[in-house]
């Protein structure tokens, strides 16, 4: 009895004194804003077909679906271009600022917003992978994603640096300042009565800002450190449940994509493979793609073993090595499916997916070489 007791005390101690994962969030941090990023750039010449308030998908069918099915969008707060260009432009700093770790809680939540803007304004755009970006914009502001890899460890390690010295660290002006303006715009569009959609994202959104006016004042008011360390249970306990729910959702993207091709014949009979070479949707490279289904062989190979590698990954989270094997495969495969199918921001969602599991000693040497080469530059 008093060792399962231990057992639990250790376990509640993890949980809540530490976020966990810091280089996997951080990772995934990356993987997510850099793929929406190069989305956004990629289509700019596009985005008035996508998302324009004149496009195919015009803004009265646009409220209309959205008040059909509740969906958020800030594209439909306002009617014109220039609030349309505004919204865009907002999606695109917001994204590389999320990448570079600028003020990762806010950053987080205004990604969140872009992605659900546009892609709840069109929902007829996408290849499968803004499915993944669109759930894991959720759960990444419930993260502490700027733990590592970032502009705010960095200010952070700064910080810490000047105090252990004994220096005067200045207050911090950007963050407060960034605060008060989304606030006023979230009173503002919450009291002009656009914020539509379900529940939600209006609560996401004053739940953080309140969160992090509470965090500031504790920051600055409190007399003891009792405060702090609570905000820093509670903050833990929201990261390490959003880091396991992005995993358990990456798991359930697989086993239910492997066990329903268990159920389809092409698969059963190793044929499937063939049949996206050959569409004309999918085929940037019509003779890379003859090339591969030259091989009868090869085709039943990479068909059984898809299935294979997609149904067995869950299962092999308690084997480490046999783990990171499979996510080698998983990860080549989807970079083959970037440049064979033409599908990159679908391979780049679900590899960013795939990076949570990603070993932390990997993850380590990778961002030691990483600061070595910047080193060397």
């Amino acid at each position: 009895m008093n060792q399962l007791a231990l057992s639990v005390s250790r376990g509640i101690a993890r949980i809540t004194e530490a976020a966990l994962g810091p280089f996997q969030t951080a990772v995934i941090r990356v993987g997510f804003s850099a793929t929406w990023l190069l989305f956004l750039l990629r289509e700019y010449p596009h985005r008035q077909e996508l998302y324009g308030p004149d496009g195919p998908w015009n803004w009265d069918l646009g409220r209309q679906l959205t008040g059909d099915n509740g969906a958020f969008t800030a594209l439909l707060w306002f009617r014109g271009q220039f609030w349309f260009e505004t919204a865009y432009a907002l999606a695109v700093l917001a994204s590389l600022l999320l990448m570079l770790g600028w003020r990762t809680r806010t950053m987080s939540v205004l990604f969140m917003l872009g992605v659900l803007s546009l892609q709840n304004r069109s929902v007829l755009v996408g290849d499968g992978g803004d499915n993944v970006l669109h759930l894991m914009s959720l759960y990444l502001v419930f993260t502490r994603c700027g733990r590592a890899w970032s502009l705010d460890a960095r200010r952070a390690g700064r910080i810490r640096a000047a105090r252990a010295r004994g220096e005067r660290v200045p207050p911090d002006r950007a963050g407060p300042l960034l605060w008060g303006v989304l606030g006023a715009v979230l009173v503002g569009v919450t009291a002009a009565g656009r914020m539509q959609g379900e529940w939600l994202v209006p609560v996401l959104l004053w739940g953080v800002w309140v969160a992090q006016a509470l965090r500031w004042v504790v920051e600055r008011r409190a007399r003891s450190a009792e405060p702090r360390v609570l905000l820093d249970v509670i903050a833990n306990i929201m990261h390490n449940a959003a880091l396991l729910v992005i995993m358990t959702e990456a798991c359930l993207i697989y086993a239910t994509a492997g066990w329903y091709k268990i159920q389809g014949s092409r698969w059963q009979d190793g044929t499937a493979v063939y049949y996206p070479l050959h569409l004309d949707y999918f085929s940037p490279w019509p003779a890379l793609g003859d090339l591969l289904s030259s091989s009868g062989t090869m085709l039943m190979l990479v068909t059984y073993g898809t299935v294979i590698v997609q149904v067995a990954f869950p299962f092999t989270l308690f084997n480490r090595r046999v783990k990171n094997v499979l996510l080698v495969a998983m990860m080549t495969e989807h970079a083959v499916i970037a440049v064979v199918l033409g599908l990159p921001f679908f391979s780049l969602a679900m590899i960013a997916a795939d990076s949570v599991f990603l070993p932390t000693s990997f993850l380590r040497r990778l961002g030691e070489g990483a600061a070595r080469a910047r080193a060397r530059l």
